[in-house]
C-alpha cells in the first residue's frame, strides 16, 4: 500500500490517483476548520516561556529533517546556547513525555529520539503532546527549545519555523493527503520562517522555492561519513573500500532511494532492501546467506545493534 501511494503521490504526471481527490477536499475543510479554532481562541497555543524552533516538512515521508535537526542543535551548543530537543517518538510504545536515555531501547522511545540523543548529547524528551514534552524540557533546563517535526501541532506555539524540502521530490503532485503527500496546503510555505532544499532542486521545487520571493531560502547537501562496523570496536571504513563486492543496503527511511543513491555515486554495487519508515526490524530480515556487507542508515542502525553482527555497517550523514 505505501509504494502504490509513493508512486500516486510523485508521479510526475499526476494522472494517477485523482479519484481520491474528494478525500483530499475533505481532509483540506478539516485542516481549515482547526486552524480557524486556534486563531479564535476555541483551541488554545501554549507557549513554554523560552525560545521554540519547529523543524518540519509539508510532506509525508523523510526530507533530511532529522539529520538537519542534528546540525543545527550541535551548531546552536557551539555558539553558547543549551538546547534540547523535543520529538514525538514515532514508532515508540510510550504515551506521556519521557527523556530519551543513553541506553533508552528505540522500541519505547523510537528510533529518531534514539538518533537524536546519541548524536548530539543533548536532552530529548519524546511526548505525542508537544506542549507537555516542552515543559518537560523547560524544567530540565534547557533555554531553547529545538523541535524534530511539528509544523502541524500547532498547539505548541512556536517562535521560528524551518521547513525542509527534499530538492526532487519536492511536493509531489501538490495534493493533500490522501491524493498526495501534503499534510498541508503549499501556500503553508509562506508563512515559515526558513525553507531548506536538501539536495539539488528539480524544476518543480525550485519553482515552489521562487515563489517565496526570496524570503529565507538554503539549500543542504548530506554528505556521508566513514562507515562505522555496528559490533566491536566500531571500526571505521571508507565507503569507497566496500566497492570489491556487493553489499545489502538496507533502508527504513521516508525515501530510502536517496541512500540507495548515495551508495551507488560512491561506486558500489547495491542488493536494495527498501523497508517502510520506521520499520521494527526482526533479526530474520537481516539473515541474508551469503557474507555480503550490509549497509544501513544510522536511524536504522539503533535498532539493529542489539543483535548485530560483524556484516552490519551503519553510514552516518553530517
Amino acid at each position: 500500500m505505501q509504494r502504490w501511494l509513493e508512486s500516486v503521490w510523485y508521479d510526475p504526471a499526476g494522472r494517477e490517483g485523482r479519484w481520491l481527490q474528494p478525500l483530499a477536499l475533505l481532509f483540506r475543510g478539516l485542516l481549515a476548520l482547526r486552524a480557524a479554532a486556534f486563531r479564535r481562541g476555541l483551541l488554545q497555543r501554549r507557549h513554554p516561556g523560552i525560545p521554540v524552533v519547529v523543524v518540519g516538512n509539508l510532506t509525508v515521508g523523510g526530507t533530511g529533517k532529522t539529520p538537519f535537526t542534528i546540525w543545527l542543535a550541535n551548531e546552536l551548543r557551539a555558539r553558547g546556547v543549551a538546547p534540547g530537543i523535543l520529538a514525538r517518538g514515532y514508532g515508540g510504545r510510550g504515551h506521556g513525555p519521557r527523556r530519551v536515555a543513553a541506553d533508552s531501547d528505540p522500541r519505547e522511545v523510537g528510533d529518531e529520539p534514539t538518533l537524536l540523543r546519541a548524536a548530539t548529547g543533548l536532552p530529548v524528551v519524546v511526548a505525542p503532546d508537544r506542549v507537555a514534552g516542552a515543559a518537560l524540557l523547560r524544567s530540565a533546563g534547557v533555554d531553547l527549545i529545538l523541535c524534530d517535526d511539528g509544523l502541524q501541532h500547532l498547539a505548541l506555539a512556536r517562535d521560528a519555523e524551518i521547513a525542509i524540502l527534499d530538492g526532487m521530490r519536492g511536493l509531489g503532485n501538490g495534493r493533500l493527503l490522501p491524493a498526495g503527500p501534503l499534510r498541508e496546503p503549499a501556500e503553508r510555505l509562506a508563512v515559515c520562517d526558513f525553507v531548506v532544499v536538501n539536495g539539488p532542486a528539480a524544476p518543480a521545487t525550485a519553482a515552489v522555492v521562487a515563489a517565496r520571493a526570496g524570503r529565507g531560502t538554503f539549500s543542504m547537501q548530506l554528505v556521508p561519513g566513514l562507515a562505522r562496523r555496528l559490533t566491536g570496536d566500531r571500526e571505521e571504513r571508507a565507503l569507497e573500500s566496500f566497492r570489491q563486492a556487493p553489499v545489502h543496503a538496507v533502508a527504513a527511511i521516508g525515501n530510502p532511494a536517496r541512500f540507495h543513491a548515495t551508495l551507488r555515486a560512491a561506486g558500489l554495487s547495491l542488493i536494495e532492501h527498501a523497508f517502510p519508515d520506521h520499520h521494527p526490524f526482526d533479526p530474520q530480515e537481516l539473515r541474508f546467506d551469503d557474507d555480503h556487507p550490509i549497509l544501513m542508515t544510522s536511524k536504522d542502525a539503533v535498532k539493529c545493534r542489539a543483535f548485530a553482527d560483524s556484516r552490519m555497517w551503519e553510514l552516518p550523514v553530517d
